[in-house]
């Protein structure tokens, strides 16, 4: 006897089918960036980390959610170091608006103290904390159009730099006792950010320059999101180059912007073992 479909039957067919078929998608879009992750690394002999953060939209009210760098990143991320030797360079893909300052320092640190050569790639942006992630790289290589832009401390929706200078304009018997604590706190966080951005730059420029590219950076001259050019990161002494690799143009748009939330850290969780002399590990 000829089986029946009925017109529920074949609704039903449809159904299941919509709802694996993005799984399906996201499966098949993981394998390829791990190919291409792991490809770009066996050409370069390296360990490639992406720090990926994307403005999605939840699914069911179209609102905005943005991501930024977070303690869970900073995990990630250590977590990766502590699986390359010593003596393997590290790339780091870097796509981010910032985050949290104690994640950024956490990753910042880990990758200036990383014995072998540390190169940051942004293909786009890196503001705020992954301008200071960047800073602890060896090299950065960047489109020549991409930007990072000011550390300097944001306290709310305020900067500390601004928060300053209202007392210093209005005079501190005139501010609430809030307000005068709050300059407290922006005074310590530009001080501390400063100090730890001079930390990062000393080693590879001097003491003397690093300060001042330091001051340049932590000071709110500038507005919090004010693109900082290639150019002008060379004008300041800073190790950039504007030939990115394509493979990390390739590897981006593996990254399109989703509709669900996914991991933004990825690497090959396994510890690596040296390269042999044909470059296998």
């Amino acid at each position: 006897m000829a089986a029946q479909f009925s017109f529920f039957d074949i609704i039903w067919t449809i159904f299941i089918i919509s709802a694996f078929l993005p799984m399906l998608k996201q499966q098949h879009l993981e394998m390829q960036r791990m190919r291409l992750i792991r490809a770009i690394e066996q050409k370069r002999r390296s360990r490639l980390i992406t720090m990926i953060h994307r403005q999605e939209l939840l699914s069911l009210l179209g609102l905005p959610l943005t991501r930024y760098i977070n303690i869970e990143d900073s995990e990630h991320i250590l977590r990766a170091i502590r699986y390359t030797p010593p003596d393997m360079p590290i790339d780091l893909l870097l796509h981010t608006p910032g985050g949290l300052v104690l994640a950024a320092e956490q990753i910042a640190r880990a990758l200036e103290k990383h014995p072998a050569k540390v190169t940051v790639f942004i293909p786009h942006y890196a503001m705020s904390g992954g301008t200071m992630i960047a800073l602890a790289a060896d090299e950065i290589v960047m489109d020549e159009n991409a930007v990072l832009g000011p550390v300097d401390p944001q306290l709310g929706n305020y900067p500390a730099a601004s928060i300053l200078e209202t007392v210093r304009l209005k005079g501190i018997e005139k501010v609430d006792d809030t307000t005068v604590i709050l300059a407290d706190i922006s005074r310590k966080a530009i001080n501390q950010v400063e100090e730890f951005v001079h930390y990062l730059l000393r080693g590879k420029m001097g003491s003397e320059k690093a300060r001042a590219i330091a001051h340049f950076l932590t000071s709110g001259r500038f507005t919090h999101d004010y693109p900082i050019t290639p150019d002008q990161l060379k004008l300041l002494g800073l190790p950039v180059r504007t030939d990115l690799p394509k493979e990390i143009y390739s590897l981006m748009e593996l990254y399109p912007q989703p509709g669900q939330r996914r991991p933004s850290v990825q690497y090959i969780p396994l510890p690596y073992g040296r390269p042999d002399r044909d470059g296998k590990r």
